[in-house]
């Protein structure tokens, strides 16, 4: 499978997680929208994009379980939340939950904005190991108030790659009436997302990841009611639009006709679904999933620490992180693995403790997942020591 992905074959590539990896066939694709925008430029830009995109927002429609004029195609997901924090309507005494589990952007998208408007950040700790799903609603639902105006929560965290039971978030959220948002960041294509059965307000996502499209391909979703008070992060033509480039969409003529730009990567969305459904990815995942649950295993050994979550695969699906010891340091333990093994993986701290977070995909073989074991156990027993 490694030989599909343009990926340099002397790395072993733990990392998917940061920005993904394109297979071959899908980055031709994405070269061949390029070269047939730069062939005749106003007819593709000026004619027939509109189209190009409808087309892709379908395919992506059906991949999310979703009628396609909820989705409009955006640059990554913090671009999302970005569209999202800009339209609500903030003021002095209002809050904004979030989790210690959320993305360093996006948490700097809440705290702007709260420092714009006056609004309050509350992060609510989701406490580790985790137990069960009916524990990290009620953890979470400690720091709802009669002032939350919006709930945001990771599909799948980013520093802990915790896997949050968000259509359950979402039902409650939904019951007493406070609109929510999902940062998908890294779930499409690495898990199903039906946002028909999910739920939520908002959900942004990225494809350049787990659904590994180009660079700069993502999506967000609106739900139909609450579509008309989202407002234009950029304001250009699809602001008060001539009739020739109006979609009949003010959700979509406000967030995909903002000026020059290369949609190459978007239009090459459905190509990306296209190889997964030619090699079976489903099954792919699974294999993934099961060398993961290996590595979760392996790492107690390596460690002597519990992993965070509670040994239960469900709560991860191809990305875990996991805790090392306390004197471990990160920057020296990621450097050591890429100059030594040639093994690229992100190691940092989160809430003050270190970890390294792995991700599995198709190209990974079991031989690479062993030579990161023996790499880190080398670490662990002597490199810390100075004993190496």
């Amino acid at each position: 499978m490694k030989s599909k992905f343009l990926l340099d074959p002397d790395v072993i590539f733990l990392n998917h997680g940061s920005f993904g990896a394109t297979p071959r066939p899908v980055f031709d694709v994405y070269l061949d929208w390029q070269r047939k925008l730069e062939k005749q430029p106003v007819l593709f830009l000026g004619r027939e994009l509109q189209g190009y995109l409808e087309q892709a927002r379908i395919s992506l429609g059906h991949y999310l379980n979703t009628n396609p004029n909820n989705l409009v195609y955006i640059p990554n997901a913090t671009f999302g939340i970005n569209i999202i924090a800009r339209s609500l309507d903030l003021g002095q005494g209002d809050e904004i939950l979030i989790t210690n589990h959320e993305y360093g952007a996006c948490q700097r998208v809440w705290r702007f904005i709260c420092k714009k408007t006056g609004a309050s950040l509350i992060k609510q700790a989701i406490s580790l190991p985790v137990k069960d799903d009916d524990d990290i609603v009620d953890q979470l639902w400690r720091g709802v108030s009669q002032r939350t105006k919006l709930i945001f929560v990771s599909h799948i965290s980013s520093p802990t790659a915790l896997a949050f039971p968000i259509e359950e978030i979402c039902a409650r959220a939904r019951q007493n009436d406070i609109p929510i948002m999902i940062d998908g960041a890294h779930a499409p294509g690495q898990t199903k997302v039906d946002l028909q059965a999910i739920g939520a307000d908002y959900y942004t996502g990225n494809c350049h990841k787990w659904m590994m499209a180009p660079k700069g391909s993502a999506f967000l979703y609106v739900r139909p009611e609450r579509q008309l008070s989202i407002e234009p992060l950029i304001v250009s033509w699809g602001w008060e639009p001539e009739p020739n480039i109006s979609t009949g969409s003010q959700f979509l003529d406000y967030l995909q006709t903002w000026g020059t730009r290369d949609h190459s990567a978007c239009l090459s969305v459905p190509a990306a679904i296209q190889f997964q459904i030619d090699y079976k990815w489903e099954e792919v995942r699974a294999g993934c999933h099961n060398l993961l649950k290996y590595v979760v295993h392996k790492m107690t050994e390596i460690t002597g620490l519990n992993d965070i979550y509670s040994g239960s695969e469900g709560f991860f699906h191809q990305m875990a992180a996991l805790p090392l010891p306390e004197d471990v340091d990160t920057l020296h333990l990621k450097d050591f693995l890429y100059e030594t093994a040639r093994i690229e993986i992100p190691c940092y701290q989160w809430e003050g403790h270190p970890y390294i977070r792995i991700s599995v995909q198709g190209y990974n073989s079991a031989e690479e997942i062993e030579q990161f074991l023996l790499a880190l156990k080398f670490y662990i027993s002597h490199e810390r020591r100075g004993t190496g």
